[in-house]
Formats: structure tokens, C-alpha cells, sequence
């Protein structure tokens, strides 16, 4: 049957095809969708993970025991399971695992630029990239062979605009695949000597794959018309060939794009009279083609930063091409901001307030960086915020003690913020660090996590509990406050940071986009006691504006959360509470 899907759907109905039954996985844009997808299959078990490095020793786990498995992150989450990754590389597997990995090319929502491609380098082993839907199933599906075939993992290399767009695949139907699982010490313990005994292994089998890579047709040649440039290309760089060359020239398209093929390379190369590769972001394939000895034109006439796109290949190529449609009215600019109602905003607020040093993390909550809060002084990864409140202190030695702290999200905690604040308490630094809670997965789109006590699939479970984990780890002063009640806030973070030990602020409050959060009506503005001093503005919320010289609430956006009247020393804002 055909149908019309997301790549990231695509990628999920090629893993209940293939037969997988486990997957394991930490939400990340651009590859959050593949998780929850393949969820809705009852023959598959999915779950989410902590983190990524924990999802791919799932997954390894579930291969072990003859199941095929799958773990899905984004390119910084690799960085996450890069531990496990290149030891399993040397281990290979039993049924077949896929690695899934989404890179952001133009960091739409991500903290870097990274290459994921240096990964299947670094760890030699395969690694598979489609350019459309139909291939995302496709290549899924092959994964699991190549896998079981040459006794590796294989990464399967998402992009966003592969995995968040749409094409017509062919769907079939679904095998059955389970091995016995066989005590092999010399091949899954690693201990040096077994280890020692692997790395031949390895090499091998990258030999024996760059001679697959010589002959698979998902490394195929598309002839053209005329000779005068052949085009070396792989993922969406394909299709901006295609669209502004058509069958012009010769294409050679890459779905395997590790190992790269060495004489076909060659043969094609000969077979044109200039050689010129596209691809996004750093130049892997030109790197490859230079090391063989190849003349090419690369990335001196494709940037190695951003996305790439129809227009910008055509520029890069002097070929005329335009498409889209250009808006002739400027546009005024529209940073993101917290959404209306949002239970950090007023947290920020304080903390900016009092001049604090704030070392934030990765989530929505980011945003707390921006005008007007501009409360947040770093963010570097997922959990550096306790990590390098840790260093702060400690380096300081006193200088800031009293003025940090750290701001993570509930989810983010869970995902590596713990380790850094047993670090805290183990070492003993003089470190506030505030967990913001908001009962979600906030960034990716309203995932669960460990402490929400739902699983993936909608399912009570387990629910960790923030404040008696945090004491177990040696926090002996633990509070939870309401981030809308402002002065509450102001009292606990300015005792807990004055104190000279570990403490953690728990500030508690869902989700304004949650839809079981039942909203306040919405303020209204009494004019004749309103000023125009804007300091309602000074927490940035979008349901307020000046007009006229005096504060609007639009009552579309207001989840009556208070905050703003709390600023008021006018009254002027007024709101009704319900409940």
C-alpha cells in the first residue's frame, strides 16, 4: 500500500517491518518522531530512555538476546552514547541494532553544527543515509541485513529536512526475526586481551564493506546528458541536484556513506570531465575523493556552514534558478519566547532581579536567555549546568559563592544533571542548583520522563521522585517552591543561596501547554490606573503589549497565571482566580 508519511514515520514503519522488538530512546529534534511512531506498533516494545548512552545499552541488550533493536537521538545525543557505540563496534551484535541519528543541519534546534558522518569514521562502522521517505523505509530495513551480515551496528543518518518532510513509500508487511542468544566471552567481554583480539575484526569487516560499497545499488549512477560535470552526493544535497540539474549531468547518489567505495569513486571521477561534490555541512565525501588522489570541487564552492538548498546549489553552480516566493514588505523580527503562562518566566524574572549568575541547560527553558530576562549567563550541553556550577564554585573560591546557581529541567535532570550533582554533594561546593519542573518533556514536544510517572506508551509506571533522590544523593536542604508565586521564589533562592552548603530549589508548576493544566480566565487592564511604566513588560510575556501608551492583555493568549499583576504597583492589571 502507498502512502504519504514523515521520513521519521518512514524509519518507524521500516523498524515494525524489519521485525524489530525493542527500541529505546531519548526525545531530540529532528528525530523525536521515529520513537514515538513505532510506539503505536503493539508488536514492538519502545520506550524512553534517561539518555542516549542508556538507550543504546538497551538496545545493545536487547540485540544480545537474538531480538533486533533499534535507539533513536539526535546528533548531540550521539555524543551521549558515543561510550557504548565504539566498544559495541568491536563486540558487533546478535540480531541487528540500528543506531538512529538525526542531524540539524542550520540548528534549528540544537546547541551546534556537528557532522555525525566523523562518527561512523571514528568507530568503523556503516553507516546508511537516505534522501527521502521511500528510502527511510528502505534503508531501515536494509540496516537489519547489513547488520546481521557483517556483525555490526549500523547508523542509520536522519537529517531535518528528511525527517520532516513528506514522500510516498510502499509499505509491506512485517517478519518475525528472534536468534538464541550464545555465551561468546571472547566476543562480548572486553576486557583487553578479548578486545586486543577484536580490532582485526574490525578492520576486516570495513574492508569487506568498502567492497560492498563498490557494488550495492543504493550507491547508484545517474546518467546524464553530457559529461562536462559529474555531481557526488548524497541525503538532501540529492535532491537540490536533481531539481536545479535534472538529467543534465551524470549523478552519483551515496546511500552508503560509510564506508565510501574507493574504485567506483575513481571510475566515475574518469568519466567526467569536472568532478564536483555537494554535501552539507563539513566536506566528508571531498575529504574521501582528495584522499584518493581525486581532483574535485567541493566545499570552495559550498559552504561548510548551514543548510543547504535549491537555490544556494544554483548560486554556487551559476545556474539560473529560483523558487519560493519572496514577500516584498519587510518583516520585523520574531525571536522565540516562553509561551504565555510559562512556569519559568516569573522563576527568571527573580533571578535576574537579584543578579545572579546562572548557569542554565538544554530545554525550553534556554529561552530564559533572551530580552528581557536575559537572565542566563551560559549553556553549553545536557547537564553542564550542575557541572559547571560545580567549577564555578570551586574555582571562584568564594568569589561567587552566594550569587550562582544552576537552572535545569526536570527531564534534563534525569538525563545527566544527577551525576553532576553528586559531585556537589561528594565534593562538597557551595552550589544552589534549581531543577524547573514542568511535569513534560517540554522542548521536543511533550514527552514523558522518568519523574512524570507515565511511560511512553500512555501507561502508569514508576514515578521518580525529585526531592527524595536529590537527598539521597547527600542534599540535605531540598525545597519546592511555586515559580508564579514571585515572592515566595525571591525568599527561597535568596536563603538557599546564602547558605554555605548544597542545596536544590525545586521549582514546580506544569506546563501552561499541558492539556490537563486548567487555566485562570484571562487579566484585563484598567486604564485609568494603569501608567504606561512597562513594567509588566519586563518579563517578556507575549499576551502583553503597549498601545497607546498603556498595557493590552489579549485575552487569546492569557492562561491568567498572575504574574504580571504581581509587578503591578498600580493595580492596574487585574485578574480573576477560578478554583
Amino acid at each position: 500500500m502507498k502512502q504519504l508519511i514523515l521520513g521519521n514515520e518512514a524509519v518507524a514503519r521500516g523498524l515494525y517491518e524489519a521485525g524489530c522488538s525493542f527500541v529505546s530512546s531519548y526525545p531530540g529534534t529532528p528525530s523525536t518522531e521515529i520513537t514515538e511512531a513505532v510506539a503505536k506498533y503493539p508488536e514492538v516494545y519502545a520506550e524512553w530512555a534517561p539518555n542516549e548512552k542508556v538507550a543504546l545499552e538497551s538496545a545493545f541488550g536487547a540485540s544480545l538476546s537474538g531480538k533486533r533493536s533499534f535507539c533513536g537521538m539526535k546528533h548531540v545525543g550521539l555524543n551521549v552514547a558515543a561510550d557504548p557505540l565504539f566498544t559495541i563496534a568491536y563486540t558487533g551484535v546478535n540480531a541487528g541494532l540500528i543506531i538512529g541519528v538525526a542531524d540539524d543541519a542550520g540548528m534549528h534546534s540544537s546547541q551546534n553544527e556537528q557532522d555525525s558522518r566523523h562518527y561512523a569514521m571514528a568507530a568503523k562502522v556503516p553507516m546508511l543515509e537516505p534522501a527521502d521517505s521511500a528510502e527511510a523505509l528502505a534503508f531501515t530495513k536494509l540496516a537489519y541485513d547489513l547488520s546481521e551480515q557483517f556483525d555490526t551496528p549500523v547508523l542509520l543518518k536522519m537529517c531535518t529536512r528528511v525527517s520532516h518532510s513528506q514522500s510516498v513509500v510502499e509499505t509491506g508487511d512485517r517478519v518475525e526475526v528472534e536468534k538464541d542468544y550464545v555465551k561468546d566471552i571472547p566476543k562480548y567481554v572486553m576486557m583487553p586481551g578479548n578486545a586486543k583480539r577484536r580490532h582485526p575484526v574490525v578492520e576486516a569487516r570495513t574492508a569487506a564493506l568498502v567492497e560492498y560499497a563498490e557494488t550495492t545499488p543504493i550507491n547508484r549512477i545517474e546518467e546524464g546528458k553530457e559529461n562536462t560535470f559529474g555531481f557526488v552526493t548524497s541525503s538532501t544535497s540529492y535532491q537540490y541536484i536533481k531539481e536545479v540539474m535534472g538529467d543534465r549531468y551524470p549523478v552519483m547518489k551515496l546511500g552508503l556513506i560509510w564506508p565510501l567505495p574507493v574504485q567506483k569513486l575513481r571510475d566515475f571521477a574518469a568519466s567526467v570531465e569536472t568532478l564536483v561534490i555537494v554535501e552539507e555541512l563539513d566536506g566528508f565525501i571531498e575529504a574521501h575523493c582528495r584522499n584518493l588522489g581525486i581532483d574535485c570541487i567541493g566545499k570552495d564552492k559550498f559552504s561548510n556552514i548551514g543548510e543547504l538548498s535549491q537555490n544556494l546549489v544554483a548560486d554556487a553552480l551559476g545556474v539560473s534558478h529560483e523558487t519560493g516566493a519572496k514577500l516584498e514588505e519587510n518583516i520585523p523580527p520574531r525571536p522565540p519566547v516562553m509561551c504565555a503562562g510559562c512556569p519559568h518566566r516569573g522563576l527568571f524574572y527573580v533571578l535576574q532581579k537579584n543578579k545572579l549568575t546562572v548557569l542554565g541547560d538544554i530545554g525550553c527553558y534556554t529561552l530564559g536567555a533572551v530580552a528581557p530576562l536575559n537572565a542566563v549567563d551560559s549553556v553549553i550541553c545536557m547537564g553542564a549546568s550542575v557541572s559547571g556550577l560545580h567549577g564555578f564554585t570551586k574555582a571562584g573560591e568564594g568569589k561567587y559563592d552566594n550569587k550562582t546557581v544552576a537552572v535545569i529541567g526536570d527531564s534534563t535532570f534525569m538525563h545527566s544533571g544527577i551525576t553532576g550533582l553528586v559531585n556537589i554533594a561528594y565534593n562538597e561546593s557551595n552550589a544552589t542548583v534549581i531543577i524547573v519542573d514542568n511535569s513534560i518533556t517540554g522542548m521536543t514536544g511533550h514527552q514523558q520522563n522518568p519523574t512524570t510517572g507515565i511511560n511512553l506508551k500512555g501507561d502508569p509506571c514508576t514515578k521518580i521522585d525529585l526531592e527524595t533522590l536529590c537527598r539521597s544523593v547527600g542534599i540535605r536542604r531540598v525545597t519546592v517552591v511555586d515559580p508564579y508565586d514571585l515572592a515566595e521564589c525571591e525568599r527561597v533562592i535568596k536563603e538557599e543561596v546564602a547558605v554555605n552548603e548544597p542545596s536544590v530549589i525545586i521549582s514546580r508548576r506544569p506546563c501552561a501547554l499541558l492539556k490537563s493544566v486548567k487555566h485562570n480566565p484571562p487579566l484585563s487592564v484598567d486604564t485609568g490606573k494603569c501608567v504606561g511604566c512597562k513594567m509588566c513588560m519586563r518579563i517578556g510575556c507575549p499576551a502583553i503589549s503597549i498601545v497607546d501608551g498603556k498595557a493590552k492583555v489579549d485575552a487569546t493568549l492569557c492562561v491568567g497565571c498572575g504574574v504580571c499583576e504581581q509587578l503591578c504597583k498600580f493595580g492596574a492589571l487585574q485578574g480573576k482566580k477560578e478554583g
